[in-house]
């Protein structure tokens, strides 16, 4: 596929983004010296003519002392060449951090130390809680720090980088032959557990919490981890971090110069009060003695902006939208004339151009929503994390949708363990669901609903929703459930009665943050409290030890139980349904591949934001649900994904996708994509597989927005109309 915006961990972006911009900043400092003290001069005289930004600065010193970044096989021959930005950002880019995994890891240096070191370590360990990790920024020890994608928009003036370069100053040369020579050293000492110690972290922000620029300063392995540098060494450093990041800065905007420069360490304030009037800067009179300028201080999560063709970031070159389409991002003329003669025709921006535009178009109708937030999520430039931070969604599930991750040497909640749902519940169903502030789910409501909903704004109304609250993002995955079960497989499937079923078997395909939001899916007993659920989570993506876990969640009154069951096999039967009709809902987990799945055939098969075109299990699992020929329908985060999805089922199996459809029940959350304006949302689009005829069943193929209507009870007929003929009808079976 060529844009994986949807499907890509936005951590991942924001990795590239700072990889890039450190990477571009070590590379134009050089080696100081006498010699370059004129191109210093003349950098400064520059940067004194830039405008000025009427935010104030902030240079942040993070120390760490206790993460450690570990190297494996993968990064050689070192992180300079082995993790570059064509990792990150190249033909087959990585989607999960977890695909990072060969190259490099985070590690706690606080194991191991030895009792005089324990008192330093206490200082810190608040610091050590929740990190915002990054393959080039770790160790951040600020609990309520939040670092997140920044939108790069700068036209970056490569005459102006260029003139940049050079730290004039001996120390920066000594830093930089440390810094050439680590990979060396590195390199000798992989075979040893031996972690690298990122020593110091120099952060420049604005007070919204755009970063502007980054430094990395390096010390060598674990035995020096609780020997920081003296703040006379990072004067330099600072100094030339400072100047880079008003020349080229990396969050967004064009060069320019700050207001007012405040510091976060009172030494480094002092060292620098005789080096940033020359820059025409003036510096603040005392030091930042809290984490951010302001109370609530949160790095702003504006995702990179990237070229579609070069992969370059905005802040390297200037990029702009395809004058037709609007939709894919390019550097200039050049990368634009390169993706509009590619071959074969099929992949060219040529042939996509007119199908784009017309995606684009889509953009008002998937921001029509209901809630008073709409026009804040919904914007190209829309703040996740500082959303997040402001509502107090900073804990439970909430945490999935923030780049705040806990760093190593936290403890977290093991990903399909019983035992922790049963401790985190407290009998709570809606306790993963709550933030900071007042209970954001009132209590269910006495009586069951009356009709079906279609709309966010119908739920809402019923469940005693204010239209302000976040919680749509969240229930976007059973509210999808919900939709499918009353509104399309009765529209696409009408034989199969489903409304009036008792139980369901549902198997969600490929799940791996749905099972991690287990809990949400109780909303479905909430919505159909007279159908016993089974949802069975399936996909190689699962954690290997919940295969084959089976848990219940039970209604003990007002309160929810959880009873783990004895494996896979284990059906609840009639115990299901309890005095008064009440059901529960049976979870069972499958961590491998669809298609090598064993068991009893589903009513259903649902797949959220499914990507058929991303993972080459699908050419696989396809078949397997056209021999089922059991209604699947699944999501996606943009209309180009569905197209991608249409091809792949009929290179897989022959057949195709029905006409994809809005999803009323997306989540309100814009997702925001690197190299590409298309709106894109979790969710966005709905349809179902339409399967191929059997051979020789005489079917043929439906057409319009139920195409798949006849195949389903197809197979069923004949089976009954000759019931008595056993031989000849086996005989047929195994024909097909």
């Amino acid at each position: 596929m060529e844009f994986v915006s949807g499907y890509r961990d936005e951590f991942l972006d924001f990795a590239a983004l700072l990889f890039g911009w450190f990477r571009k900043f070590a590379a134009e400092r050089g080696p100081g010296g006498a010699r370059l003290e004129g191109r210093w001069r003349q950098l400064e005289a520059q940067i004194r003519r830039l405008p000025q930004d009427p935010a104030l600065w902030v240079l942040h010193v993070l120390p760490n002392r206790s993460v450690g970044i570990s190297l494996g096989q993968g990064a050689e021959p070192g992180p300079g060449p082995g993790l570059g930005v064509a990792r990150f950002l190249g033909d087959e880019p990585p989607l999960h951090l977890r695909d990072l995994s060969p190259y490099v890891s985070f590690v706690s240096l606080e194991e191991g130390e030895e009792a005089e070191e324990e008192e330093e370590e206490n200082g810190e360990e608040e610091g050590a809680g929740m990190e915002k990790v990054d393959p080039e920024e770790d160790g951040e020890p600020a609990p309520t720090s939040r670092e997140s994608p920044q939108e790069a928009n700068p036209p970056g003036e490569t005459e102006e980088a260029e003139q940049e370069a050079g730290g004039g100053e001996d120390d920066c040369r000594e830093d930089k032959a440390e810094d050439e020579a680590g990979p060396e050293r590195r390199k000798g000492r992989r075979s040893e557990a031996a972690p690298l110690h990122l020593s110091c972290l120099l952060l420049v922000t604005d007070e919204h919490g755009t970063i502007l620029g980054i430094d990395l300063l390096m010390d060598g392995t674990q035995g020096s981890a609780g020997k920081s540098s003296g703040t006379e060494n990072l004067v330099p450093r600072a100094y030339a971090l400072l100047c880079h990041s008003m020349a080229c800065p990396m969050g967004s905007g064009d060069p320019r110069k700050p207001r007012q420069l405040t510091v976060g360490d009172a030494q480094l304030h002092r060292d620098l009060e005789r080096l940033v009037p020359r820059l025409g800067v003036k510096l603040a009179k005392t030091p930042m003695r809290t984490w951010g300028p302001r109370p609530g201080f949160t790095f702003a999560s504006l995702r990179a902006r990237t070229c579609h063709v070069c992969h370059r970031h905005s802040f390297e070159v200037k990029l702009t939208p395809c004058p037709q389409c609007s939709a894919v991002l390019y550097c200039g003329e050049a990368c634009l004339r390169a993706d509009w003669r590619r071959c074969p025709d099929d992949v060219s921006h040529r042939f996509w151009c007119p199908r784009l535009a017309g995606f684009m178009e889509r953009a008002g109708e998937l921001a029509s929503l209901p809630f008073t937030y709409t026009a804040e999520v919904t914007s190209e430039t829309f703040n996740k994390e500082a959303f997040l931070a402001s509502r107090g969604l900073t804990r439970g599930y909430w945490t999935q949708l923030s780049m705040l991750i806990p760093g190593p040497g936290t403890p977290r909640r093991p990903r399909g363990s019983t035992p922790a749902l049963s401790l985190l519940l407290g009998g709570d169903p809606y306790q993963l669901l709550q933030g900071d502030g007042p209970a954001l789910m009132p209590p269910v409501p006495p009586d069951p609903p009356r009709g079906v909903f279609g709309s966010w704004q119908d739920y809402y109304t019923w469940r005693g929703l204010s239209l302000d609250s976040p919680m749509a993002v969240l229930l976007t995955y059973p509210l999808t459930v919900y939709y499918v079960i009353t509104h399309l497989v009765p529209q696409s499937f009408p034989e199969l009665n489903i409304q009036n079923k008792q139980s369901l078997k549902i198997h969600v395909v490929e799940a791996g943050k749905e099972f991690d939001l287990v809990m949400v899916f109780w909303e479905l007993l909430v919505l159909l409290p007279h159908v016993a659920l089974e949802l069975q989570f399936v996909g190689d993506g699962l954690p290997p030890d919940s295969d084959q876990q089976h848990f219940t969640l039970q209604r003990d009154g007002p309160e929810v139980s959880v009873r783990p069951g004895s494996g896979v096999s284990t059906r609840l039967g009639s115990s299901t349904k309890e005095k008064g009709g009440r059901r529960d809902l049976q979870i069972k987990v499958s961590a491998r591949p669809y298609h090598l799945l064993q068991g009893p055939k589903p009513d259903l098969v649902i797949g959220f934001n499914s990507g058929f075109g991303l993972k080459d299990t699908w050419l696989s699992s396809l078949p397997r649900l056209q021999s089922l020929r059991v209604p699947a329908f699944f999501t996606e985060s943009s209309e180009y994904g569905c197209v991608m999805d249409d091809q792949t089922m009929a290179v897989a199996t022959g057949g195709g996708t029905s006409p994809p459809r809005p999803n009323p029940f997306r989540s309100p959350f814009r997702l925001r994509a690197a190299d590409n304006c298309m709106p894109w949302y979790c969710n966005a689009f709905i349809f179902h597989l339409v399967y191929k005829p059997p051979q020789g069943s005489g079917a043929r193929p439906a057409h319009g927005p139920a195409p798949p209507v006849p195949t389903p009870a197809a197979p069923p007929a004949p089976a009954r109309r000759r019931r008595g003929e056993k031989k000849p009808g086996r005989g047929a079976r195994r024909r097909r």
